[in-house]
């Protein structure tokens, strides 16, 4: 139990995606970044704060996330360009992408992969393009697969479940579902399951799940990842720490 509290601690992207936000919420996030068992995979905020993450967390090897096109995913392919721009000038090397998935559940099948594969020119292969499909508004997993493959042959590094915005976050249904697509792609594509993911066990699911689909030694931080804030806390617990995480209500 403990191996794989552990184990999901260093595949955890620590959020905070709050209006309330502020620089000095965002600094006790990062606090809670490195902990005596293992440090977190990265840190996710909204661009403006990237200053803060890397004058906390240098030369620590949590990594900088930051959102674009965030959250509706309806601001277009040059906004969404223009965003990720920005998050990489100011540090960022992992960018969080919403694509126009209304769109695409409205039969426009060219712009999500038209702006995946642009945000991803943009980032190149230095920084991480993980990509926000929003799955808990699709009704049909069918649409739900097509959208998977499509981003993920765009360029996609991840694709990712929830902005944590919606009704509906991480199921393990559209877990499944995205994941086989990754499978059946064949390409080098990670997974991220974000959105009402707090407790061990049910990070323990999702886990299991993925090694199912992907094949044992698949789940690392390189392809697999947990977004959330509350799920620290009961991390450390079954780990045996008696600290607190921040539960900062983005994910």
């Amino acid at each position: 139990m403990t191996d794989t509290a552990k184990l999901a601690l260093g595949l955890l992207d620590l959020t905070s995606l709050s209006a309330d936000d502020t620089k000095e919420s965002i600094r006790t996030l990062c606090a809670k970044a490195v902990t005596p068992f293992a440090h977190v995979a990265a840190v996710c905020v909204y661009p403006q704060f990237l200053s803060v993450c890397r004058e906390s967390l240098e030369n620590t090897g949590v990594n900088f996330a930051a959102v674009s096109n965030f959250p509706a995913g309806n601001e277009g392919l040059e906004s969404a360009v223009h965003q990720t721009r920005k998050i990489i000038a100011l540090g960022g090397n992992e960018v969080d992408v919403v694509v126009p998935y209304q769109e695409w559940i409205a039969g426009n099948k060219t712009s999500s992969p038209d702006l995946v594969k642009a945000c991803k020119d943009v980032c190149g292969s230095d920084v991480s393009l993980k990509v926000i499909l929003e799955s808990g508004t699709f009704a049909n997993q069918a649409e739900l697969y097509e959208l998977s493959q499509a981003v993920i042959s765009a360029g996609a590094d991840f694709i990712k479940t929830s902005t944590g915005k919606t009704d509906v976050s991480a199921t393990l249904e559209a877990a499944r579902t995205m994941l086989e697509a990754v499978r059946d792609s064949g390409a080098v594509c990670g997974f991220k399951a974000s959105g009402g993911i707090r407790t061990h066990a049910q990070a323990l699911e999702y886990m299991e799940l993925a090694t199912t689909i992907m094949g044992e030694n698949w789940i690392t931080p390189a392809t697999f990842r947990f977004g959330a804030s509350g799920l620290l806390d009961d991390l450390l617990s079954v780990l045996g720490h008696k600290g607190q995480a921040a539960d900062q209500g983005g994910y």
